[in-house]
């Protein structure tokens, strides 16, 4: 059995009523919420004023609660067909404690034909980025490693690079890892008991920690673009059991592989602690790594018969992998603060620190939530606030498209 989530929400309802009509009720309510959502478009709240962003959301001010409630776990019990009870938990990242606002949010611009995929994905997001910065006149200076900001009287003055020179600003606003920013770049001066409780739990284990990335000799764009493969027996992934593999399929962007061939990537659970070990014996870690693919292959040949003949390319990149490209403390991403996740999104983690003037921090590690998307908006809404607080106008390509 499968169920498919089709940007069409129409097919969706009438393939769910396929799948369980004794599920009729619960089957409506879902999709009422991706209506309602459709209707909010949450992400494009930053976008308006606060007067005007707070007359779109009380309409749907029940839908939204709730989806703060009830994490894709607990609202798959709603449903009494078995199948629809083991695969609603991962509806969305294939996590079951995620709250189903997640889902909800990002589905319904799917439905609603407001968001979608950067054809060339985030890298060529960020070069459009790059151009567009460049083209109005700012300037970027590249493989220039920041090492401390520099404080004077409790504000932010600028940045201190590698190789000894200083770059004086009169805003200094960090992108990076959260914990590098405020425990190493400022040496944990201004981290309040919340900052330091927050850095001081992180999960052990790190979900979508390791990906599998293959290239295959093979056209698969009848293919769904994701896949969540439930396992009948669950194996064994770098040291952890899994029971389902959750496959990317890029083949609908020709700029991922050449004409005839596909991108295909599995993301796992993966645990820092437990690669970290591996790789103090570089065999050892390597290994541990091509078993891995191999394992992930087995189990993907059985989806897609002769799959194993076609892969090309390899590549695993582990917690360890992403730490040292991104300088991530750990490879880690961010994680939720606790309590109320519908006030952790109005208030961030870390948009500024206490006790620091001129500084500010944006992106994933700033916002406490995940993806491109957060990292972008959380950046453009920074400039928003700083044009309000100048009493300066705030003009965008984009507030051209929404209006």
């Amino acid at each position: 059995r499968a169920l498919t989530l089709y940007a069409d929400l129409d097919r969706v309802e009438e393939e769910l009523h396929a799948l369980s009509p004794v599920d009729s009720a619960a089957i409506g309510a879902y999709v009422r919420a991706v209506r309602q959502f459709e209707a909010l478009r949450p992400f494009e709240l930053s976008l308006l004023s606060p007067m005007r962003a707070l007359r779109t959301v009380v309409p749907h001010l029940g839908a939204l609660i709730g989806s703060v409630r009830a994490t894709q776990g607990a609202y798959a019990e709603r449903f009494r067909d078995p199948f629809l009870r083991r695969a609603l938990p991962y509806i969305q990242y294939s996590i079951p404690e995620a709250p189903m606002l997640a889902h909800l949010g990002i589905y319904s611009q799917i439905t609603g034909r407001t968001g979608g995929w950067p054809a060339g994905g985030s890298l060529a997001l960020a070069r459009a980025m790059e151009r567009r910065y460049l083209d109005l006149g700012g300037e970027i200076r590249y493989r220039a490693r920041v090492t401390r900001v520099i404080v004077e009287n409790d504000r932010a003055v600028g940045v201190g690079l590698e190789d000894g020179s200083e770059e004086r600003a009169d805003l200094v606003v960090s992108a990076g890892d959260g914990r590098s920013t405020i425990f190493d770049l400022l040496g944990g001066e201004y981290a309040d008991e919340r900052l330091r409780r927050y850095y001081a739990s992180p999960s052990a284990m790190q979900q979508f920690g390791v990906h599998v990335s293959l290239g295959v000799a093979r056209d698969l764009s009848h293919e769904p673009h994701a896949l969540t493969l439930l396992l009948d027996e669950p194996v064994v992934l770098g040291g952890q059991p899994h029971d389902r593999l959750d496959v990317e399929i890029y083949a609908f962007d020709p700029g991922m592989a050449p004409p005839g061939k596909t991108a295909v990537k599995v993301a796992i659970d993966g645990r820092y602690d437990y690669w970290k070990d591996l790789a103090k014996d570089p065999t050892r870690y390597r290994k541990d790594k091509d078993r891995l693919a191999e394992a992930v292959i087995e189990r993907l040949d059985a989806r897609f018969p002769g799959l194993r003949a076609d892969v090309e390319v390899v590549d695993v990149a582990t917690p360890l992998t992403t730490e040292r490209y991104t300088a991530n403390w750990r490879g880690l991403q961010p994680w939720s603060p606790p309590g109320n996740p519908l006030l952790g999104m109005v208030r961030g983690v870390s948009r500024t620190l206490p006790g620091l003037a001129g500084f500010h921090m944006v992106g994933q590690w700033a916002e406490g939530m995940l993806g491109i998307p957060t990292a972008v908006s959380s950046g453009r809404d920074l400039i928003r606030r700083l044009c309000r607080r100048d009493g300066r106008p705030f003009v965008s390509d984009a507030d051209r498209v929404t209006q």
